[in-house]
Protein backbone atom coordinates (compact mmCIF):
# COMPACT_ATOMS: atom_id res chain seq x y z
CA UNK A 1 0.00 0.00 0.00
CA UNK A 2 1.21 3.49 -0.83
CA UNK A 3 1.24 6.40 1.66
CA UNK A 4 -1.58 7.98 -0.81
CA UNK A 5 -3.88 5.07 -0.61
CA UNK A 6 -4.15 5.39 3.67
CA UNK A 7 -4.67 9.19 3.79
CA UNK A 8 -7.30 8.70 1.39
CA UNK A 9 -8.45 5.85 3.43
CA UNK A 10 -8.46 8.42 6.51
CA UNK A 11 -9.89 11.03 4.18
CA UNK A 12 -13.00 8.09 3.91
CA UNK A 13 -12.72 6.43 7.06
CA UNK A 14 -11.60 9.34 9.67
CA UNK A 15 -9.40 8.65 12.56
CA UNK A 16 -7.80 6.73 14.00
CA UNK A 17 -8.19 3.88 11.84
CA UNK A 18 -7.20 0.26 11.18
CA UNK A 19 -5.84 -0.41 7.51
CA UNK A 20 -5.38 -4.45 6.43
CA UNK A 21 -3.62 -5.41 3.31
CA UNK A 22 -5.34 -8.87 1.72
CA UNK A 23 -2.13 -8.88 -0.58
CA UNK A 24 0.29 -9.11 2.19
CA UNK A 25 -1.58 -11.78 4.24
CA UNK A 26 -2.16 -13.92 1.16
CA UNK A 27 2.15 -13.53 0.41
CA UNK A 28 2.51 -14.66 4.17
CA UNK A 29 0.39 -17.59 3.87
CA UNK A 30 2.03 -18.46 0.69
CA UNK A 31 5.35 -18.42 1.88
CA UNK A 32 4.74 -20.64 4.90
CA UNK A 33 2.84 -22.92 2.81
CA UNK A 34 5.61 -23.00 0.20
CA UNK A 35 8.57 -23.09 3.16
CA UNK A 36 6.70 -26.91 3.60
CA UNK A 37 6.04 -27.76 0.02
CA UNK A 38 7.61 -31.20 0.34
CA UNK A 39 5.23 -32.30 3.34
CA UNK A 40 2.02 -34.04 1.62
CA UNK A 41 -0.09 -32.85 4.54
CA UNK A 42 0.70 -29.72 5.28
CA UNK A 43 -2.07 -27.61 7.60
CA UNK A 44 -2.09 -24.16 9.04
CA UNK A 45 -4.41 -22.78 11.82
CA UNK A 46 -4.54 -19.66 11.97
CA UNK A 47 -5.20 -17.90 15.45
CA UNK A 48 -7.98 -15.97 15.64
CA UNK A 49 -7.00 -13.81 18.76
CA UNK A 50 -4.30 -11.71 16.77
CA UNK A 51 -7.23 -10.30 14.33
CA UNK A 52 -10.35 -11.84 14.55
CA UNK A 53 -12.49 -9.80 12.50
CA UNK A 54 -15.15 -11.73 10.28
CA UNK A 55 -13.60 -10.09 7.37
CA UNK A 56 -10.25 -11.48 8.10
CA UNK A 57 -11.10 -14.72 8.99
CA UNK A 58 -12.95 -15.27 5.63
CA UNK A 59 -9.78 -14.12 3.94
CA UNK A 60 -7.95 -17.09 5.55
CA UNK A 61 -10.60 -19.45 4.73
CA UNK A 62 -10.37 -18.40 1.17
CA UNK A 63 -6.83 -19.16 0.88
CA UNK A 64 -7.34 -22.56 2.71
CA UNK A 65 -6.58 -22.02 6.62
CA UNK A 66 -8.10 -23.54 8.81
CA UNK A 67 -8.42 -21.80 12.72
CA UNK A 68 -7.01 -21.93 16.11
CA UNK A 69 -8.99 -20.55 18.81
CA UNK A 70 -9.16 -20.12 22.39
CA UNK A 71 -12.48 -19.43 23.48
CA UNK A 72 -15.84 -20.67 22.54
CA UNK A 73 -16.83 -17.39 21.33
CA UNK A 74 -13.90 -17.46 18.88
CA UNK A 75 -15.36 -20.89 17.54
CA UNK A 76 -18.72 -19.45 17.08
CA UNK A 77 -17.04 -16.73 14.71
CA UNK A 78 -15.05 -19.49 13.18
CA UNK A 79 -18.47 -21.05 12.14
CA UNK A 80 -19.97 -17.75 11.76
CA UNK A 81 -17.31 -17.22 8.83
CA UNK A 82 -18.21 -19.99 7.31
CA UNK A 83 -15.67 -22.56 8.25
CA UNK A 84 -16.58 -26.36 9.00
CA UNK A 85 -16.07 -27.78 12.81
CA UNK A 86 -13.25 -29.75 11.85
CA UNK A 87 -11.14 -27.26 10.46
CA UNK A 88 -10.89 -25.62 13.85
CA UNK A 89 -8.64 -26.34 16.45
CA UNK A 90 -9.95 -25.13 20.06
CA UNK A 91 -6.89 -24.75 23.23
CA UNK A 92 -8.36 -22.73 25.69
CA UNK A 93 -6.37 -22.57 28.75
CA UNK A 94 -8.16 -22.04 32.52
CA UNK A 95 -11.56 -22.50 31.28
CA UNK A 96 -14.48 -24.71 32.51
CA UNK A 97 -14.76 -28.11 31.75
CA UNK A 98 -18.30 -27.15 30.55
CA UNK A 99 -17.14 -24.91 28.10
CA UNK A 100 -14.91 -27.62 26.28
CA UNK A 101 -17.78 -29.92 26.49
CA UNK A 102 -20.13 -27.04 24.64
CA UNK A 103 -17.73 -26.90 22.25
CA UNK A 104 -17.02 -30.54 21.33
CA UNK A 105 -20.59 -30.92 20.96
CA UNK A 106 -19.91 -28.62 17.93
CA UNK A 107 -17.81 -31.06 16.27
CA UNK A 108 -14.32 -29.18 16.52
CA UNK A 109 -10.72 -30.50 17.52
CA UNK A 110 -10.07 -30.15 21.20
CA UNK A 111 -6.79 -29.50 22.87
CA UNK A 112 -6.72 -30.13 26.54
CA UNK A 113 -3.65 -28.84 28.26
CA UNK A 114 -4.15 -30.33 31.90
CA UNK A 115 -4.52 -33.63 33.15
CA UNK A 116 -7.56 -33.14 35.57
CA UNK A 117 -9.60 -32.33 32.50
CA UNK A 118 -8.38 -34.73 30.28
CA UNK A 119 -9.32 -37.29 32.67
CA UNK A 120 -12.52 -35.91 33.54
CA UNK A 121 -13.43 -35.15 29.77
CA UNK A 122 -12.24 -38.79 28.79
CA UNK A 123 -14.11 -40.51 31.42
CA UNK A 124 -16.92 -39.03 29.71
CA UNK A 125 -16.24 -38.58 26.43
CA UNK A 126 -13.83 -41.70 25.41
CA UNK A 127 -14.80 -41.85 22.22
CA UNK A 128 -14.14 -38.23 21.06
CA UNK A 129 -11.13 -37.37 19.63
CA UNK A 130 -9.02 -34.75 21.68
CA UNK A 131 -5.41 -33.68 21.33
CA UNK A 132 -3.07 -32.98 24.14
CA UNK A 133 -1.33 -29.87 24.80
CA UNK A 134 2.50 -30.97 25.81
CA UNK A 135 4.64 -28.10 27.38
CA UNK A 136 8.59 -29.02 26.37
CA UNK A 137 10.15 -27.24 29.21
CA UNK A 138 11.70 -24.52 26.58
CA UNK A 139 12.17 -20.79 26.85
CA UNK A 140 11.23 -18.93 23.98
CA UNK A 141 9.73 -15.90 22.80
CA UNK A 142 10.36 -11.91 22.47
CA UNK A 143 8.66 -11.32 25.51
CA UNK A 144 8.63 -12.93 29.72
CA UNK A 145 4.37 -12.34 28.69
CA UNK A 146 4.62 -14.65 25.10
CA UNK A 147 6.85 -16.78 26.60
CA UNK A 148 4.30 -20.15 27.18
CA UNK A 149 6.40 -23.36 26.85
CA UNK A 150 8.59 -22.59 30.26
CA UNK A 151 9.06 -24.38 33.54
CA UNK A 152 7.03 -21.63 35.02
CA UNK A 153 4.11 -21.58 32.34
CA UNK A 154 0.22 -21.90 33.26
CA UNK A 155 0.04 -23.79 29.62
CA UNK A 156 0.66 -27.38 28.32
CA UNK A 157 1.35 -30.80 30.38
CA UNK A 158 4.21 -31.22 31.68
CA UNK A 159 6.71 -33.97 29.75
CA UNK A 160 7.60 -34.55 33.40
CA UNK A 161 3.94 -35.71 33.96
CA UNK A 162 4.18 -37.86 30.96
CA UNK A 163 3.85 -41.20 33.01
CA UNK A 164 0.45 -39.92 34.47
CA UNK A 165 -1.12 -38.60 30.86
CA UNK A 166 -0.70 -42.20 29.79
CA UNK A 167 -1.78 -43.93 32.48
CA UNK A 168 -5.36 -41.53 32.64
CA UNK A 169 -5.22 -42.56 28.93
CA UNK A 170 -5.01 -46.50 29.36
CA UNK A 171 -7.76 -45.68 31.96
CA UNK A 172 -10.50 -43.76 30.43
CA UNK A 173 -9.44 -45.58 26.61
CA UNK A 174 -9.98 -42.17 25.31
CA UNK A 175 -9.06 -41.57 21.59
CA UNK A 176 -5.56 -38.97 21.64
CA UNK A 177 -5.83 -38.15 17.87
CA UNK A 178 -3.50 -34.98 18.26
CA UNK A 179 -0.42 -34.11 20.09
CA UNK A 180 0.38 -30.06 20.29
CA UNK A 181 3.13 -27.56 21.87
CA UNK A 182 3.17 -23.93 21.93
CA UNK A 183 6.66 -22.01 23.03
CA UNK A 184 6.10 -18.86 22.89
CA UNK A 185 5.99 -15.47 20.26
CA UNK A 186 8.41 -13.49 18.32
CA UNK A 187 11.10 -16.98 18.45
CA UNK A 188 14.01 -15.85 16.28
CA UNK A 189 16.33 -18.86 16.98
CA UNK A 190 14.93 -21.64 14.51
CA UNK A 191 17.21 -24.42 16.74
CA UNK A 192 15.60 -23.67 19.88
CA UNK A 193 12.19 -24.50 17.94
CA UNK A 194 13.83 -27.50 16.55
CA UNK A 195 14.98 -28.71 20.08
CA UNK A 196 11.39 -27.99 21.17
CA UNK A 197 9.84 -30.14 18.20
CA UNK A 198 12.44 -33.32 19.08
CA UNK A 199 11.06 -33.25 22.55
CA UNK A 200 7.45 -33.16 21.02
CA UNK A 201 8.55 -36.12 18.44
CA UNK A 202 9.74 -38.02 21.67
CA UNK A 203 6.49 -37.64 22.66
CA UNK A 204 4.90 -38.56 20.45
CA UNK A 205 6.04 -42.26 20.18
CA UNK A 206 4.55 -43.32 23.17
CA UNK A 207 0.82 -42.83 21.79
CA UNK A 208 -0.23 -44.96 18.90
CA UNK A 209 -3.35 -43.34 16.94
CA UNK A 210 -2.34 -39.65 16.15
CA UNK A 211 -3.66 -38.11 13.11
CA UNK A 212 -1.58 -34.92 13.10
CA UNK A 213 1.47 -33.10 15.22
CA UNK A 214 1.08 -29.41 15.81
CA UNK A 215 3.86 -27.40 16.20
CA UNK A 216 2.31 -24.18 17.15
CA UNK A 217 3.88 -20.90 16.09
CA UNK A 218 5.68 -17.83 17.52
CA UNK A 219 7.56 -16.95 14.10
CA UNK A 220 9.42 -13.39 14.37
CA UNK A 221 8.34 -10.68 12.04
CA UNK A 222 10.36 -7.48 11.18
CA UNK A 223 9.47 -4.57 13.48
CA UNK A 224 11.29 -1.86 11.67
CA UNK A 225 13.37 -1.02 9.52
CA UNK A 226 16.66 -3.59 8.74
CA UNK A 227 15.35 -5.72 11.67
CA UNK A 228 16.02 -9.60 12.07
CA UNK A 229 13.05 -11.86 11.17
CA UNK A 230 12.60 -15.72 11.60
CA UNK A 231 13.95 -17.25 8.60
CA UNK A 232 11.04 -19.82 7.55
CA UNK A 233 12.60 -20.90 4.28
CA UNK A 234 15.52 -22.44 6.27
CA UNK A 235 13.58 -23.66 9.17
CA UNK A 236 10.97 -25.66 6.79
CA UNK A 237 13.29 -27.23 4.98
CA UNK A 238 15.13 -28.67 8.56
CA UNK A 239 11.78 -29.31 10.09
CA UNK A 240 10.43 -31.02 6.91
CA UNK A 241 13.55 -33.18 6.49
CA UNK A 242 12.86 -34.31 10.07
CA UNK A 243 9.37 -34.64 9.78
CA UNK A 244 9.42 -36.87 7.26
CA UNK A 245 11.78 -39.06 8.70
CA UNK A 246 9.73 -39.41 11.83
CA UNK A 247 6.63 -39.91 9.44
CA UNK A 248 8.47 -43.40 8.05
CA UNK A 249 9.17 -44.37 11.64
CA UNK A 250 5.95 -43.84 13.26
CA UNK A 251 4.57 -45.70 10.43
CA UNK A 252 1.77 -43.72 8.76
CA UNK A 253 1.55 -40.39 7.58
CA UNK A 254 1.06 -37.16 9.84
CA UNK A 255 -0.73 -34.17 9.21
CA UNK A 256 1.97 -31.51 10.32
CA UNK A 257 0.29 -28.45 11.45
CA UNK A 258 0.80 -24.82 12.80
CA UNK A 259 -1.33 -21.96 14.20
CA UNK A 260 0.54 -18.77 13.01
CA UNK A 261 -1.42 -15.45 13.57
CA UNK A 262 1.30 -12.33 13.63
CA UNK A 263 3.73 -13.84 11.32
CA UNK A 264 0.38 -13.59 8.70
CA UNK A 265 -1.06 -10.60 9.75
CA UNK A 266 0.81 -8.06 11.55
CA UNK A 267 2.76 -6.79 9.07
CA UNK A 268 -0.62 -6.37 6.70
CA UNK A 269 -1.60 -3.77 9.60
CA UNK A 270 -1.46 -0.16 9.42
CA UNK A 271 -2.82 2.06 11.95
CA UNK A 272 -3.40 5.55 11.23
CA UNK A 273 -3.99 8.22 13.88
CA UNK A 274 -3.97 12.44 13.45
CA UNK A 275 -1.65 14.46 15.45
CA UNK A 276 -3.62 16.87 17.54
CA UNK A 277 -0.92 18.70 19.16
CA UNK A 278 2.90 19.37 19.35
CA UNK A 279 4.11 20.51 22.69
CA UNK A 280 7.35 21.45 23.33
CA UNK A 281 8.53 21.39 27.44
CA UNK A 282 11.77 21.53 28.59
CA UNK A 283 13.58 18.47 27.47
CA UNK A 284 10.98 16.76 24.70
CA UNK A 285 8.82 17.32 21.92
CA UNK A 286 5.49 15.18 22.17
CA UNK A 287 3.58 14.30 19.05
CA UNK A 288 0.21 14.10 21.09
CA UNK A 289 -2.39 11.66 18.17
CA UNK A 290 -5.97 11.66 18.30
CA UNK A 291 -5.21 7.53 20.24
CA UNK A 292 -4.33 5.88 23.27
CA UNK A 293 -3.42 2.81 24.51
CA UNK A 294 -7.06 1.86 24.60
CA UNK A 295 -6.35 1.25 20.61
CA UNK A 296 -3.36 -0.18 20.28
CA UNK A 297 -1.50 -1.45 23.91
CA UNK A 298 1.29 -3.42 22.76
CA UNK A 299 4.21 -0.94 23.09
CA UNK A 300 2.85 -0.33 26.46
CA UNK A 301 2.17 -3.68 27.80
CA UNK A 302 5.07 -5.75 25.35
CA UNK A 303 7.48 -2.96 25.34
CA UNK A 304 6.86 -3.48 21.46
CA UNK A 305 8.56 -0.84 18.40
CA UNK A 306 6.40 -0.37 15.80
CA UNK A 307 7.88 1.36 13.42
CA UNK A 308 6.14 5.18 12.71
CA UNK A 309 6.16 7.06 9.84
CA UNK A 310 4.53 10.77 9.11
CA UNK A 311 2.82 10.00 6.04
CA UNK A 312 2.03 13.28 5.49
CA UNK A 313 5.16 14.64 5.37
CA UNK A 314 7.43 11.48 4.79
CA UNK A 315 10.22 13.40 2.53
CA UNK A 316 10.45 16.39 5.24
CA UNK A 317 13.44 16.67 7.56
CA UNK A 318 13.51 14.24 10.50
CA UNK A 319 13.43 15.41 14.26
CA UNK A 320 13.52 13.40 17.64
CA UNK A 321 9.17 13.43 19.08
CA UNK A 322 7.77 11.26 21.62
CA UNK A 323 4.75 10.06 20.34
CA UNK A 324 2.36 9.91 23.01
CA UNK A 325 -1.73 9.64 22.99
CA UNK A 326 -4.71 10.94 25.03
CA UNK A 327 -5.39 8.80 27.64
CA UNK A 328 -5.16 10.43 31.09
CA UNK A 329 -1.88 8.14 31.97
CA UNK A 330 1.46 7.80 30.50
CA UNK A 331 0.31 6.11 27.26
CA UNK A 332 3.80 6.74 25.09
CA UNK A 333 3.90 4.90 21.28
CA UNK A 334 7.64 5.95 21.38
CA UNK A 335 10.56 7.72 23.18
CA UNK A 336 12.56 10.26 21.23
CA UNK A 337 12.28 8.25 17.70
CA UNK A 338 13.24 10.22 14.43
CA UNK A 339 10.51 10.94 12.23
CA UNK A 340 10.12 13.25 9.09
CA UNK A 341 9.28 16.82 10.89
CA UNK A 342 5.37 16.64 12.03
CA UNK A 343 2.78 19.44 12.17
CA UNK A 344 -0.43 19.56 13.88
CA UNK A 345 -3.24 17.29 11.42
CA UNK A 346 -0.31 15.68 10.08
CA UNK A 347 -1.61 11.88 10.03
CA UNK A 348 0.80 9.20 11.51
CA UNK A 349 0.81 5.35 10.60
CA UNK A 350 1.91 2.77 12.33
CA UNK A 351 3.35 -0.31 11.21
CA UNK A 352 3.00 -3.98 11.96
CA UNK A 353 -0.34 -3.27 13.34
CA UNK A 354 -2.15 -6.39 12.23
CA UNK A 355 -1.49 -8.56 15.20
CA UNK A 356 -2.46 -8.08 18.59
CA UNK A 357 -3.68 -4.46 18.28
CA UNK A 358 -7.31 -4.27 17.53
CA UNK A 359 -8.45 -7.21 18.73
CA UNK A 360 -6.50 -5.92 22.41
CA UNK A 361 -8.59 -2.61 22.07
CA UNK A 362 -10.71 -1.43 24.66
CA UNK A 363 -13.13 1.59 25.86
CA UNK A 364 -10.65 2.55 28.01
CA UNK A 365 -11.34 6.41 29.48
CA UNK A 366 -15.02 5.72 27.66
CA UNK A 367 -13.52 5.98 24.17
CA UNK A 368 -14.90 4.58 21.19
CA UNK A 369 -13.20 1.92 19.21
CA UNK A 370 -11.67 3.10 15.54
CA UNK A 371 -13.13 1.45 12.40
CA UNK A 372 -11.38 -1.41 10.51
CA UNK A 373 -10.93 -1.40 6.36
CA UNK A 374 -9.65 -4.43 4.49
CA UNK A 375 -7.82 -3.17 1.31
CA UNK A 376 -8.62 -5.65 -0.97
CA UNK A 377 -8.11 -5.64 -5.06
CA UNK A 378 -6.69 -2.15 -5.05
CA UNK A 379 -9.99 -0.76 -2.69
CA UNK A 380 -10.59 0.14 1.20
CA UNK A 381 -14.20 -2.23 1.77
CA UNK A 382 -15.38 -0.70 5.67
CA UNK A 383 -15.21 -4.09 8.00
CA UNK A 384 -15.88 -2.21 11.06
CA UNK A 385 -17.66 0.80 11.87
CA UNK A 386 -16.65 3.38 14.33
CA UNK A 387 -18.28 3.15 17.70
CA UNK A 388 -20.74 5.79 18.97
CA UNK A 389 -21.01 6.88 22.36
CA UNK A 390 -24.47 4.52 21.96
CA UNK A 391 -22.18 1.55 21.58
CA UNK A 392 -20.65 2.30 24.83
CA UNK A 393 -23.76 2.72 26.92
CA UNK A 394 -25.57 0.08 24.77
CA UNK A 395 -25.49 -2.90 27.29
CA UNK A 396 -25.46 -0.71 30.95
CA UNK A 397 -28.60 -0.88 32.66
CA UNK A 398 -29.33 2.11 34.84
CA UNK A 399 -31.76 2.26 37.77
CA UNK A 400 -33.49 5.13 39.16
CA UNK A 401 -30.82 6.10 41.72
CA UNK A 402 -31.55 9.94 42.30
CA UNK A 403 -35.08 8.83 43.16
CA UNK A 404 -33.59 5.87 45.39
CA UNK A 405 -33.37 6.94 49.35
CA UNK A 406 -29.63 6.30 50.61
CA UNK A 407 -29.49 4.04 53.78
CA UNK A 408 -25.83 4.96 55.45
Amino acid sequence: MKNQDLLQLVEEFGSPLYVYDAAKIESQYKRLTDAFSKVEQFKIHYAVKALSNISILKVLKKLGSGLDTVSIEEVMLGLHAGFDPQEIMYTPNGVSLEEIENVAEMGVQINIDNLSFLEQFGTKHPKTPVCVRINPHVMAGGNANISVGHIDSKFGISIHQLPHLLRIIENTNMNINGIHMHTGSDILDIDVFLYAAEILFETAKHFKNLEFIDFGSGFKVPYKKDDIETNVEEFGKKLTKRFLAFEKEYGKPLTLAFEPGKFLVSEAGFFLAKVNVVKQTTSTVFAGIDSGFNHLIRPMLYGSQHYIENISNPKGKERYYSVVGYICETDTFANNRRISEIHEGDILCFRNAGAYCFSMASNYNSRVKPAEVLWLNGKGHLIRQRESFEDIIRNQVEIDILNETVIA
